[in-house]
């Protein structure tokens, strides 16, 4: 078995040649993040729900939330093309309105019978873009979509809700149902002889109804805290522009000639695993601070949450700095 996420975090900062973890950085942004969360800015109460995201009143919300994050990757393109734009959105948030779309055309795009058995005609049409440009690894898509759809009905009366009642409030019990029972949420690498793991998927839908839910009812999770930041691409850029995380040189110029990293490259490996471990170290320094204020609590998904939300509202500035971000095509992220 592999080391959970944030043992793997912290394994991989400890062995990574090619990114390292400012401590000086670690306290500025944390710093910051505290006056966020003593103001009310931050916390699950403005987690980031936008209008194409469900309200835990819908009765389909969590089945809503499984296929979306079994969708929920590689949405960047290539330099110099055109990317992927449905209803003028890109990236994640486009495939939320196409999943809305279709459900406004009554397409039964939530029912694991459907999407068990579905073309790629089918799914190409669901996902169908602004400018005839189609989502990347759109196969790769498909087979989830199959996979996740034939589990639900084997095993779990074709609904993840029930998924979610048999972790009985646990996240880590939830994170071991998905993983356990899902192949293409198994997201593991082998790092310099040790078996690692990053789960961004998995632990994103957990994150998502916990928020969807305001940490109660079917998104109550008693030890919530121990899901970690959702290790991805844009994530690392908001940690470099805070210098809480640098690259070696070799990374940096590798990364700015626009080369490609593999899934399980070490380099690809140390940028997911010590960003796991760098917000876990934001965590802790800001629940040191806060003390014994239990109104006032925080945990990696929210911090994962305005880091993933300053890159999209600054990703302008990003680009001008030349903050580079890692390129890999995979179901993982």
């Amino acid at each position: 078995m592999p080391l959970n996420p944030r043992d793997s975090g912290k394994l991989i900062s400890s062995l990574a040649k090619h990114v390292k973890i400012n401590e000086l950085g670690v306290q500025k942004l944390g710093d910051e993040l505290l006056k966020s969360i003593n103001s009310g800015e931050l916390s699950i109460e403005s987690f980031s729900q936008n209008d194409v995201h469900p309200k835990y009143t819908n009765w389909w919300a969590i089945d809503w939330l499984f296929v979306v994050d079994a969708l929920n990757y590689c949405f960047w393109s290539k330099e110099h093309e055109s990317g992927w734009t449905v209803e003028g959105k890109t990236g994640y948030f486009a495939l939320c309105v196409a999943i809305n779309r279709a459900m406004r055309e009554n397409v039964d795009i939530l029912n694991a019978k459907y999407y068990s058995v579905i073309s790629r005609d089918d799914l190409k049409e669901i996902l169908r873009s602004d400018n005839e440009v189609d989502v990347p690894l759109l196969d790769d898509r498909v087979k989830c979509l199959h996979e996740a759809g034939s589990v639900l009905l084997e095993k779990f009366d074709g609904s993840f809700i029930n998924c979610v009642k048999k972790a009985e409030n646990s996240a880590v019990k939830l994170l071991d149902i998905i993983i356990s029972n899902f192949k293409c949420f198994r997201d593991e690498a082998s790092y310099k002889g040790h078996e690692v793991s990053l789960y961004k998927r998995a632990q994103i839908l957990i994150g998502d109804i916990w928020a969807c839910h305001r940490g109660e009812g079917l998104g109550k999770f008693k030890d919530i805290e121990e899901i970690t930041m959702f290790a991805d691409y844009r994530v690392p850029q908001s940690l470099l522009y805070y210098n809480v995380i640098e690259y070696s040189n070799e990374l940096n110029d590798l990364l700015k000639k626009n080369n490609y990293l593999e899934n399980g490259n070490e380099m690809e490996v140390e940028i997911r695993g010590v960003s796991i471990h760098a917000v876990e170290l934001l965590r802790e320094y800001i629940t040191k601070k806060l003390g014994k204020d239990d109104s006032k609590k925080v945990n990696s998904i929210i911090i994962d949450h305005f880091l993933w939300d300053f890159r999209r509202k600054h990703a302008k500035e990003i680009l001008k700095i030349g903050l580079p971000f890692h390129k890999t095509f995979c179901i993982y992220y």
